[in-house]
């Protein structure tokens, strides 16, 4: 059994793992985002092998239906649920900084094995490959002054390494509420994590072969 929980969109609902950050999925309705979510869990179980976790979580039991907003139905996680504001202990924060660096490895892999030009979606749309990878690390920039990181903009991969070292830094610290940051650990943990791996998995969905 693997506590998930709701977040109701006016028009999508995303289910969302509570233990393993960035194991989330949309859809229009509680069962079809249940089901897309227990669909994906082979391709997170990539992700929680490279972090050296075994991942069996079994079938989602729901513990939680917070409501949602635009944002829910624009297709990210917005929500906080209740558990998000308990305390975040010291074993618990690096597990869960582990997966989130195995995203961020898995992506740069995909992002440099992955062809410029992927396919497009219906309606022609979607962003190419370099263009979804900018769009990765400056969301990450942004996200990261919800937790007082603050860096400039970009002049190299380095300038990149150093943000993320110094977010996960101060993820992986113990937690406890109220805190001092725009964001809560665990909330921020499911977001980076679940932005990076939803375009990790586009890229890998619209590349093809």
């Amino acid at each position: 059994m693997t506590r998930v929980y709701l977040e109701l969109g006016p028009k999508k609902v995303f289910a969302c793992s509570l233990e393993w950050p960035g194991w989330c999925r949309v859809a229009k309705g509680e069962e079809a985002a249940l089901d897309l979510l227990v669909e994906y869990a082979p391709r997170y179980r990539a992700i929680a092998e490279r972090a050296g976790l075994a991942f069996e979580p079994g079938e989602p039991a729901v513990t939680a239906r917070v409501p949602g907003d635009m944002t829910t139905d624009f297709g990210a996680p917005s929500a906080t649920p209740d558990l998000d504001l308990e305390p975040l202990g010291a074993e618990e924060a690096a597990r869960q900084v582990a997966l989130l660096r195995a995203a961020w490895e898995l992506f740069d892999e995909t992002v440099a094995a992955s062809p410029e030009e992927l396919r497009k979606g219906p309606r022609g749309g979607g962003r190419d490959t370099s263009k979804i990878y900018d769009h990765v690390v400056e969301a990450e920039r942004s996200y990261a002054r919800k937790l007082g990181v603050r860096h400039k903009p970009y002049a190299s991969r380095e300038d990149r390494d150093a943000m993320r070292e110094e977010l996960a830094g101060v993820l992986a610290r113990p937690w406890q509420p109220p805190g001092d940051t725009g964001w809560t650990p665990r909330y921020a943990l499911r977001r980076v994590a679940w932005h990076v791996i939803d375009h990790l998995w586009e890229i890998e969905d619209r590349r093809g072969g």
